[in-house]
């Protein structure tokens, strides 16, 4: 295979990726899937290994890299399978995460898999929206381990109407996009195999391994050796913990970038705890950032990581533990750790912090003649780099959703967005300013309980090389200020303001 037949190659299964990303947004019903576009989609071999991916969510697809070879080695796979789990603790994120795992077979040999991993609005938790203020992993909602959905073409009606009935309206529908984007992946790549062959497929697949490794390792070879640290603090867990400490130290060497979590806080009684997957999928993000664009999505390209963290930390859960934050706001804070750290490596490539949340807003109504859930993600300021001004009002890192726009938003349920604008002022100055965060407002219409999961109101987005941290954000009702993780009910007339952080500045301003 010629670099022009692997250039071509590579590009075909990304196109496959984005087709099943499409698939997905153009049938789902909620406003999760369709509009704020938080799914993602990827495929793997035979032993779980990652190979191709779309640009979608990177907390969903570092997750899934990292939690694959041990999915899919314990189960002995029929054609006609389809694999659906939540499980935080055997490969998933947090329980609004539902991922779709379905085999690809040719001539009855198991060539590869296609998956696809998206955010439902609702999984049972007694709080809407499914990402309570929670304290055990029990409390936010059901729990899958990996099941067969579907076994040799049969679908299991009885484990359908348990998801539907915890999914609230939209879940069957977005349940059936789910399994038609996995079908349109197999359909596609089954295609692909029978033009080109399996003997070639699969050599295809193993050089695009072996190019992604030799970038990742030009990569690594222009990283100054030697020790950096960084360390920064969570505001809360929601149950009274405060400034908890997230502690990184990397050994850059040769052969290895190794990222150590030694000194982080230990695990808490809240929810934004990490189970190892998402503090791995973290790491994989950063590393990322730093190969050229070009780079395939696929296991060659970490082969270089190593990534060690406490057992029972805040970044390496044990089981049962609330995670429901962990996988949105305590991995924002685990980038921002890490690129902190390669800085001292890496000064003229390393960006300021980024608001460094997620802002996440859950919202709804059980008690309603129309039940209702919501969850949403709100952007703000990503930092100042070396280069030039940070962004405003963004998803950055983590997150790479879109906005619910206020049309969609308002056509769906009983609030209405009274404002959304740039938060002014908030970036941090330097020579090269952060970008400023956002401003949303909420008028709700009928009684409402919302739970608000936020980070950096406490401890601001900071600046480097003299630039000034942004603002921290703020949350509240009707003028009020609220804590950074709540839950309260609202009644018509009430107004919900949040405002997000700004990003960092870079570099010191002179007049």
């Amino acid at each position: 295979m010629t670099n022009i037949e692997l250039a071509i190659f590579i590009k075909r299964l990304e196109a496959i990726c984005h087709e099943m990303g499409l698939v997905l947004r153009k049938a789902a019903f909620s406003t999760n899937i369709k509009d704020r576009l938080d799914f993602s989609c990827a495929l793997f071999d035979s032993k779980g290994a990652l190979f191709s991916q779309a640009a979608h969510i990177p907390v969903h697809l570092g997750s899934m890299a990292f939690a694959m070879r041990d999915i899919v080695n314990t189960i002995s796979w029929r054609e006609g399978d389809l694999l659906i789990l939540n499980d935080p603790f055997l490969g998933g994120t947090h329980l609004p995460d539902i991922t779709f795992i379905s085999p690809i077979f040719v001539n009855h040999e198991i060539l590869g898999f296609v998956a696809n991993r998206a955010h439902h609005a609702s999984i049972g938790s007694s709080s809407p929206g499914s990402m309570p203020v929670s304290s055990s992993l029990e409390e936010e909602g059901e729990i899958i381990a990996p099941t067969l959905l579907v076994r040799a073409g049969e679908l299991d009606l009885a484990l359908l109407d348990r998801l539907t009935m915890v999914g609230g309206s939209t879940a069957r529908g977005d349940i059936s996009a789910q399994r038609s984007a996995n079908n349109v992946g197999l359909q596609r790549l089954s295609e692909l195999v029978s033009k080109i062959g399996s003997s070639r497929f699969l050599m295809g697949i193993e050089k695009i391994n072996a190019y992604g490794a030799r970038i990742a390792s030009a990569t690594l070879s222009n990283i100054p050796q030697g020790d950096y640290s960084f360390f920064d603090f969570m505001d809360d867990d929601g149950q009274g913990n405060i400034d908890l400490a997230i502690k990184c130290h990397i050994d850059v060497s040769p052969s290895c970038l190794a990222i150590d979590f030694e000194g982080t806080a230990s695990q808490v009684a809240g929810n934004i705890n990490c189970p190892i997957s998402v503090t791995a999928a973290s790491a994989y993000y950063v590393f990322r950032c730093l190969l050229p664009e070009y780079t395939p999505a696929c296991e060659g390209v970490f082969q270089y990581l190593a990534i060690t963290a406490p057992e029972g930390s805040l970044v390496n859960a044990k089981r049962d533990a609330a995670v429901a934050a962990g996988n949105v706001e305590t991995s924002m804070r685990i980038v921002d750790v890490i690129l902190g750290a390669l800085h001292q490596a890496l000064p003229e490539k390393i960006p300021a912090a980024s608001q460094g949340t997620m802002n996440n807003i859950s919202m709804g109504n059980h008690r309603s003649a129309r039940p209702w859930d919501y969850y949403e993600t709100i952007g703000g300021g990503s930092g100042g780099h070396p280069l030039g001004k940070g962004v405003s009002a963004v998803q950055s890192h983590m997150t790479n959703t879109l906005n619910t726009p206020i049309e969609s938003f308002e056509s769906h349920y009983p609030v209405r967005v009274k404002s959304y604008a740039i938060r002014r002022g908030s970036k941090g100055l330097g020579k090269n300013d952060g970008g400023d965060g956002t401003i949303r407002e909420f008028f709700f219409l009928e009684d409402t309980e919302v739970t608000l999961l936020t980070e950096r109101r406490k401890h601001p987005p900071w600046g480097l090389e003299g630039g000034s941290p942004g603002s921290p954000g703020v949350n509240y009702l009707d003028g009020r200020i609220l804590s950074p993780k709540c839950q309260l009910f609202v009644k018509p007339g009430q107004v919900l303001r949040i405002e997000t952080p700004g990003g960092g500045g870079f570099g010191r301003r002179t007049i």
